[in-house]
């Protein structure tokens, strides 16, 4: 069930992100600040709600770096950190067509959203960082409260980052595949997968010396 409830969770997230993407677009009159609130909200809503419903399945990850981590930690055997990361990027795809089926728009499209470079890596990095941390520290601290933690950090993250915090393999490889609101091109998805790569480790990390200074 835990293989299930990622595809599903991913799927959720992924549908949340792109759909509510072109509705705030549609509705917002080309204002781009009051699309991204449209789009913000709905995301932080669904993360609460994905995780309380599939945390004691599947730890609810729904987020190869946050199954990266898992794995690093020992948390996650090895078997099953491949199946996650494959059935995260399923349903993150499964949503792509489904949401543009829904919304009557081409099915198979390819994001010219280009989103830029260094700087955008240099986001991603903040904002999977603080994601990784997020998770971690609180669920050390205060496990109940880790829903709200990420939805709150992600709601976040949309506003004080450049990046609007992607901070998710899985979703950003799904939103190549859309050309609307929340797409990116294929041409800035290395520099996001590679900060969200390194800010996952420098958050791992960082937690590390925190565990084992209260060890000591």
């Amino acid at each position: 069930m835990k293989f299930i409830a990622e595809f599903i969770g991913t799927f959720l997230l992924v549908a949340v992100v792109i759909g509510s993407g072109i509705m705030a677009e549609n509705l917002s009159g080309g204002n781009v600040a009051i699309a991204l609130l449209g789009n913000t909200i709905p995301t932080g809503a669904i993360l609460f709600v994905i995780i309380k419903m599939f945390d004691s399945v599947s730890g609810a990850h729904f987020n190869p770096a946050v199954s990266l981590v898992f794995w690093l930690r020992k948390e996650l055997g090895a078997g099953d950190f491949y199946k996650y990361i494959l059935l995260q990027i399923g349903g993150g795809l499964m949503a792509v067509l489904l949401v543009h089926y829904i919304f009557e728009i081409e099915l198979f499209q390819l994001s010219n959203n280009v989103r830029g470079e260094i700087p955008l890596l240099v986001s991603e990095i903040l904002a999977t960082f603080g994601l990784v941390s997020t998770i971690l520290f609180v669920r050390k601290n205060d496990a109940p409260s880790v829903a709200m933690a990420v939805a709150l950090f992600i709601t976040a993250g949309y506003w004080f980052t450049s990046s609007t915090s992607f901070a998710n393999p899985a979703v950003t490889i799904s939103r190549n595949f859309t050309d609307t609101f929340t797409g990116i091109a294929p041409v800035s998805t290395l520099y996001f997968l590679g900060g969200q790569l390194i800010g996952c480790l420098i958050g791992y990390k960082i937690f590390q010396l925190f565990e084992n200074n209260n060890q000591n």
